[in-house]
């Protein structure tokens, strides 16, 4: 997690932030009336959405673990170390490793929280122990795939005689391949992100309209051969504002039938998968790590794990041991 990263989950304590909230809770407050005003925090702050449903679900998980009513007070280190044992090994659920890492993040967030605004001395949520979850790796669609991939876009934009030519399945794909961003990012694009002052070197601007999430903006170069495809598109779309005037649902879609058009088995085209496959061109091409690292919008602590699987996707492309 980088460090602006950091800063925003963990927002300096100060009275002007908290407003009311240290006087409206004690240490003998329940776990439900905790999570109560840590929500209001939340909202306060300006987490996103999903965020905030994601964080307070995490702690009704631990407050079912532990009894909702439990004060907060008296909430141990040992209390969370045990309640994320059990979620690994003894709740009969699955965890994935993305929800693990999440999970701790939550109690982080919440226990420091109630420490900053006074509610509590000390934060049991400082020293638990974060057990090391491994994630799978990811399915990435090989070259020849892609190459097959890239022949139906293109056909799909020179159109047939049943069909009229259609620049987006194209546009989208090789943006993709060339930027490696999220489907997030994708939509928010505007025309004017694309810088094409100098035709030899197209740059597209990847900007947030939240400030807490600004040290994720970043400036990729395009292929110039891109910029005549987007033409098109522009030409047959005309969008009124974002590039992409349909819904993420949607550009999933698209991906998905460029993938059954070429013969690909399903889902081996998504925005994730194509987002390792351009980091793994890059890797494999012995592009500078920290490029690539910064392309994909990753902290340094975060591209280690990346990086690690990058490295084994090669190995095993090559037929070697993973």
């Amino acid at each position: 997690m980088s460090d602006n990263k950091q800063k925003d989950l963990f927002p300096e304590s100060s009275a002007q932030t908290m407003g009311s909230q240290p006087q409206t809770l004690s240490r003998s407050a329940s776990i439900q009336a905790a999570l109560g005003r840590f929500e209001v925090h939340m909202r306060d702050e300006g987490f996103a959405l999903n965020t905030v449903k994601a964080f307070a679900s995490d702690v009704r998980l631990l407050g079912k673990y532990l009894g909702i009513g439990q004060p907060v007070g008296d909430i141990s280190t040992q209390n969370l170390n045990d309640f994320l044992n059990w979620m690994l090994n003894e709740r009969g659920v699955p965890c994935s490793p993305k929800s693990y890492a999440r999970r701790v993040t939550t109690l982080k967030v919440f226990f420091k929280w109630l420490h900053d605004t006074g509610v509590l001395p000390d934060d049991p949520a400082t020293a638990v122990i974060q057990h090391s979850v491994k994630s799978p790796l990811p399915a990435v669609p090989g070259e020849e795939a892609l190459e097959k991939a890239l022949a139906v876009s293109m056909a799909l934009r020179q159109g047939t005689e049943q069909a009229k030519p259609d620049a987006r399945p194209r546009l989208l794909l090789t943006l993709l391949l060339q930027t490696a961003i999220k489907k997030s990012e994708a939509m928010n694009i505007v025309p004017n992100h694309i810088d094409r002052s100098d035709p030899t070197q197209p740059m597209i601007f990847i900007r947030y309209a939240n400030p807490r999430l600004r040290y994720k903006e970043r400036r990729l170069p395009l292929d110039p051969d891109w910029l005549p495809v987007l033409d098109e598109y522009l030409e047959q779309y005309a969008p009124p504002d974002t590039l992409f005037t349909c819904t993420p649902r949607n550009l999933e879609y698209i991906l998905s039938d460029i993938g059954s058009e070429a013969g690909l088995e399903q889902g081996d085209l998504s925005f994730e998968n194509l987002r390792w496959a351009s980091a793994l061109r890059d890797f494999r091409n012995n592009v500078e790590q920290d490029d690539i690292r910064q392309k994909l919008g990753l902290s340094k602590i975060t591209w280690r794990e990346t990086k690690a699987k990058l490295e084994k996707l090669l190995a095993k492309e090559r037929g070697e041991p993973v």
